[in-house]
C-alpha cells in the first residue's frame, strides 16, 4: 500500500469542493459585475431609454419633412404656400410691395 501524504489527502478531499466553490464565484461575478450581468442591464436600460427618445424626436421631425414633401406632390397638385415659401428662401426674392428690414447679427 502506497503511503499517502497529509497534504495529499487533504487536497483529494478539499479538490472537489474547492473547484465547485471557484465555479460558483465565477459564475456569481459574471451574474453580476459580468458584460451581461446586473449592472450592465442597468446601462443598458438608460441607453435604450435615451435611444427611444432620440427615435421618437427623428419620428417626429420624419412627420414633417414628409408632411411638406406632401404638400409640394406634383401629382395632387403643389401647395401655393410652400411653392412660395421655397421660391422665396431658394431665389432670395421679395415682392415690390413688401418692406425689408435688415438685421444685423
Amino acid at each position: 500500500m502506497k503511503r499517502v501524504s497529509p497534504f495529499q489527502a487533504l487536497l483529494r478531499r478539499a479538490g472537489l469542493p474547492a473547484a465547485v466553490l471557484i465555479a460558483i464565484a465565477f459564475f456569481a461575478y459574471n451574474a453580476v459585475l459580468g458584460p451581461n450581468g446586473i449592472v450592465a442591464a442597468k446601462e443598458v436600460k438608460r441607453d435604450l431609454e435615451q435611444k427611444n427618445q432620440e427615435y421618437a424626436a427623428l419620428q417626429k421631425k420624419r412627420a414633417e419633412i414628409k408632411n411638406r414633401v406632401d404638400l409640394l406632390d406634383p401629382k395632387r397638385g403643389a401647395d401655393p404656400d410652400m411653392v412660395e415659401e421655397l421660391a422665396r428662401k431658394q431665389l432670395n426674392v421679395v415682392r415690390p410691395d413688401e418692406v425689408i428690414v435688415p438685421l444685423n447679427k
